[in-house]
């Protein structure tokens, strides 16, 4: 009796926080020349946390179609915008580097789809869910257009993300060229992240629409992949060349929900970097789970905002 209770008791006893830095540092050092940040946020009474680089810069690639989402929803909220507002759709664009215009491929952009609307008004609802369930380029620099870049980075520095820039739309390749790029960092996007789930971002009608869209997620095979099938998971994913990012709130069954970011570059083979971010969520997947549950976690559903 006496060794099945000591059992029990090991079983439950919290992991050392060290011991996850320890796990997910030794996988990071398995692959060479890469740069990996790691913001890990339990949003639970423990509050406990991993950082590893969550203040190194990144190219933020489609991770930044969030807060441009936060920022379409703050408007809306104040009157501003309508989710049934319509915009025309239309596939030319101004480099933030001197006006001159530019188009998107639909060759090179997730939601190809979107590009038989051309010349169609559509609802800005559609705009803002295919932007993030199927990180489509077209609707971004859509809804960057109608929002505007300057008030995305006011609002993230109101909701305490200090480093994280959105500069312009996707594919302004002069702005490119110059090094004017949207940045992120790991400990921004946690912290954009958890505003979002705490509600401290948006009124609780939008903050149960955005919830909806980032778990209508379709592009699933970063850190959902690390997670136990059925775990829902409200996400942005990133990629470009040799960079590939994950943005997450994860709501693991009867206990608080916690806020996982992974951020990568100079990994130039896809497979290896999606490895590595599957196989750090699975770590800190299994780590949060055996800490304390804190408070429990609302429905991740919640709600009746819709998108």
């Amino acid at each position: 009796m006496l060794q099945t209770f000591l059992l029990l008791t090991l079983a439950a006893a919290p992991v050392d926080s060290q011991a996850l830095r320890g796990a997910v540092t030794e996988r990071i050092a398995q692959v060479k020349g890469a740069t990996v940040a790691v913001a890990y946020q339990d949003l639970g009474d423990s509050r406990d946390t991993l950082l590893l680089n969550a203040d190194k810069l990144f190219h933020a690639a489609s991770t930044m179609k969030v807060p441009v989402m936060v920022e379409l929803f703050r408007q809306v909220d104040s009157g501003g915008l309508s989710m049934d507002q319509r915009v025309t759709l239309v596939n030319r664009f101004e480099s933030i580097v001197d006006g001159s215009p530019y188009a998107l491929d639909a060759a090179d952009d997730e939601d190809a789809g979107l590009y038989e609307q051309l010349g169609k008004p559509v609802e800005v609802r559609e705009l803002i869910q295919r932007m993030i369930t199927r990180s489509s380029n077209l609707a971004t620099n859509s809804v960057i257009a109608l929002v505007g870049a300057k008030k995305v980075n006011a609002t993230l520095r109101s909701l305490g993300a200090r480093k994280m820039t959105v500069l312009r739309g996707v594919e302004d390749g002069k702005a490119y060229a110059k090094g004017l790029n949207n940045t992120a960092t790991a400990r921004d996007l946690a912290t954009l992240m958890a505003a979002i789930e705490q509600g401290k971002a948006t009124s609780e009608t939008s903050t149960a629409a955005m919830r909806k869209i980032l778990l209508a997620q379709e592009l699933n095979d970063l850190i959902p992949a690390g997670l136990p099938p059925g775990t829902p998971v409200a996400h942005k994913t990133g990629q470009i060349t040799a960079v590939l990012h994950d943005a997450a709130i994860v709501y693991p069954p009867g206990r608080a929900p916690y806020v996982l970011v992974v951020l990568t570059s100079g990994i130039p083979d896809e497979k290896v970097a999606r490895a590595l971010i599957t196989d750090l969520s699975r770590s800190v997947h299994a780590h949060a789970t055996r800490k304390a549950p804190g408070a429990p976690a609302r429905a991740p559903d919640a709600g009746t905002g819709s998108p």
